[in-house]
């Protein structure tokens, strides 16, 4: 299943359109579907066809099939960076800039840059290379995308610390999905072509059993499947746009916005955020994360530490996409409605508070207010695996 038939001349197609660069992803559920593999034979065709194409940074992890296939194709120098005693190879993007190709290959997206890098993360790398004009065809597991990982954790058990905003997929402008059944991808890892000999077994009892594989799969299926729709809706939506004048127009194109309401200081907020995310996502609507600074919770009243950590979540909803509002009340749950209402939000997502049921009582419930004065507006409860 993919986003278009992931054919050279159809990315070609799209290269004219714009002067920034533009972004084909291969997608898939785990290492060693082929994502790689499929980037280099792209690369050949498009070599064959005159397209000025270089590697900047393949992974080959030592496997045969695809050490020969980055013969013939130019390579990009990696930049040797020497870390605590190790010497590390990263992308060297300013010789990539300064090569300036039509299209560059880019491997391991999510990839964490080694501490003094120009960017902390490799897709942000990608993201300068799209400024600048330069075409990038690349490459990432489904499992590193920002707003799934709690998802992947609950699926899976396995805590994924590098990550790539879903801002970043959003930009692509093909998505193609690398997909091989479950059997074929173990034979895979068991005869080496995955990993390294010493690395199988472990693979195999940990990140590689059947139940992971089947889940990341779904998953994987599941945000194709989605991105397609969103993508067909959009394109409707653009084909029968009528004049600003047509009121019935402007509703129906706000009619699914969703606002997420952050506490500044939560313990669920980033998995709050990231399930807001992936609702907004589903009714392919803009979204709104709202933060309602009450007098007792000014600058000067709350600790750093809740300031920092407000401050990360605000970062992590910038970079799933959300528009951040930041108000000032006395009544949160009122603020929180008035700002719905006048920007026709149609669908609230707030996290259950741990406040106790005796301070509740005295104070009031945000939530219980929220829920009575919502008339027309979907109010939908965040419950978490750790509560009663």
């Amino acid at each position: 299943m993919a986003r278009g038939t992931g054919r050279p001349e159809d990315f070609l197609e799209l290269l004219e359109r714009s002067r920034r660069g533009r972004l084909k992803l291969y997608l898939g559920f785990a290492a060693g579907v082929g994502k790689t593999y499929r980037m280099l034979e792209e690369a050949h065709a498009l070599k064959k066809r005159g397209v000025d194409v270089v590697l900047g940074y393949i992974e080959p992890h030592d496997r045969a099939e695809t050490l020969a296939l980055v013969e013939g194709l130019e390579v990009v120098p990696r930049h040797e960076v020497e870390f605590h005693g190790v010497k590390v190879e990263e992308m060297d993007l300013d010789a990539v800039l300064k090569r300036k190709p039509t299209i560059v290959i880019v491997d391991e997206i999510p990839h964490t840059n080694v501490p003094g890098a120009r960017h902390r993360k490799r897709y942000e790398d990608v993201l300068e290379l799209l400024d600048a004009g330069i075409n990038v065809i690349g490459a990432m597991n489904i499992q590193h995308l920002e707003s799934l990982n709690d998802l992947v954790r609950r699926a899976t058990n396995v805590s994924v610390r590098e990550t790539v905003p879903d801002s970043f997929l959003s930009q692509a402008d093909q998505i193609v999905n690398v997909d091989v059944s479950i059997e074929e991808l173990l034979e895979r890892l068991k005869s080496g072509k995955v990993y390294r000999p010493e690395k199988v077994e472990q693979a195999l009892t940990s990140f590689f059993i059947p139940e992971n594989l089947e889940s990341l799969r779904e998953v994987t299926l599941r945000e194709i499947a989605e991105d397609i729709g969103r993508r067909r809706e959009r394109s409707r939506t653009s084909a029968h746009a009528r004049p600003p004048s047509s009121a019935g127009i402007e509703r129906a194109a706000t009619a699914d916005r969703v606002l997420v309401c952050l506490a500044s200081n939560s313990p669920q907020a980033k998995e709050i955020l990231r399930r807001g995310s992936r609702l907004a996502g589903r009714l392919n609507e803009r979204w709104f994360v709202v933060y309602v600074e009450t007098p007792h919770e000014s600058p000067t009243l709350v600790d750093a530490e809740v300031q920092r950590r407000l401050h990360e979540n605000l970062e992590l909803a910038r970079s799933l996409g959300a528009e951040i509002v930041k108000l000032e009340g006395t009544d949160v749950a009122e603020t929180i409605l008035d700002f719905a209402r006048k920007h026709e939000v149609q669908h609230i997502v707030v996290g259950r508070s741990r406040r106790s049921r005796w301070r509740e009582l005295l104070q009031g419930s945000v939530i219980e207010r929220l829920l009575r004065g919502a008339h027309g507006i979907d109010i939908h409860v965040m419950t978490f695996e750790d509560e009663p």
